[in-house]
C-alpha cells in the first residue's frame, strides 16, 4: 500500500482523476519561519484557504517568538485552530490591555507569552478542535471534535470537551510503551508501506516483525 510523495501538495485523487483541493500535505504548502511540520501530516478544509499557515495558526507571525511544531502523520480536520503564544496578553498588571503595541513602535522583543506549541506524531485533531498556547500533545493522541486543549496531553490520550479532559487512553500502558519504542513514524517510507497492514489491523506483534 503506497504512501504519497511527501512533497505532494494534493495527495488525494478523486474517481474522475482530479485532485482533491480540500486536503493537503502541510509540509508541501506551508513555508513559514515559525512552523515545523513533519512528513505526511495533512489538513482538510471544506473551503480550502490560499494561506494554510495563517488559516490554521492565525496569530503565528514571521516575527513571533514561539514555534508551532507538528509531527509526522498528523490528521487535522476542518475548523482546527492553533492559538499560539503571540495571541496572549500580559496578565500580571492591573489590566490586560496591550498598551506597548500602540506606541510609536512596538518594543523589540515584546511578547508576554513565548511558549512553543508542540503536537507529536500520529495525532488526530477532530473537527473544530482548538489548541491553546503552550499545549504539548503526545504521540498518537486523539483530540475530539470541538475540544479546547491546553497543557500536556499524554501519548495516546483521548481528549474531549472544554476544557479539554483526557477521558481515557487508546491502549494499555504496556502497548503504549511498545509503540513509543517502535516509533514507526520514523521508519523509512518503504518500511512504513510494508507495515501499513499491521498498523491498520492494530497488530503490534506483526508491526515489530516488519
Amino acid at each position: 500500500m503506497p504512501l504519497p510523495d511527501p512533497k505532494t501538495a494534493f495527495p488525494i485523487t478523486l474517481p474522475d482523476g482530479s485532485k482533491h483541493a480540500g486536503t493537503v500535505l502541510l509540509s508541501a504548502v506551508i513555508d513559514h519561519p515559525k512552523c515545523d511540520i513533519g512528513d505526511f501530516t495533512y489538513a482538510s478544509d471544506f473551503t480550502p484557504p490560499e494561506d494554510w499557515a495563517s488559516h490554521l495558526a492565525p496569530y503565528l507571525f514571521p516575527f513571533s517568538q514561539e514555534r508551532l511544531s507538528l509531527g509526522k502523520f498528523c490528521q487535522i480536520a476542518h475548523g482546527v485552530r492553533f492559538i499560539t503564544a503571540s495571541a496572549n496578553h500580559a496578565m500580571d498588571g492591573l489590566s490586560c490591555y496591550p498598551f506597548p503595541i500602540f506606541g510609536e513602535t512596538v518594543p523589540e522583543g515584546y511578547q508576554p507569552d513565548k511558549r512553543d506549541t508542540v503536537v507529536g506524531h500520529d495525532v488526530w485533531l477532530g473537527y473544530g478542535a482548538m489548541v491553546l498556547p503552550g499545549a504539548q500533545i503526545g504521540h498518537g493522541a486523539i483530540i475530539g471534535a470541538g475540544a479546547v486543549v491546553r497543557g500536556t496531553v499524554p501519548p495516546y490520550g483521548i481528549v474531549t470537551g472544554n476544557p479539554g479532559t483526557v477521558v481515557k487512553k487508546r491502549f494499555d500502558e504496556d502497548t503504549i510503551s511498545e509503540l513509543l519504542h517502535i516509533a514507526w513514524w520514523d521508519w523509512p517510507k518503504e518500511k512504513i508501506e510494508r507495515a501499513i497492514p499491521a498498523i491498520m489491523a492494530g497488530d503490534v506483534t506483526a508491526l515489530k516483525a516488519v
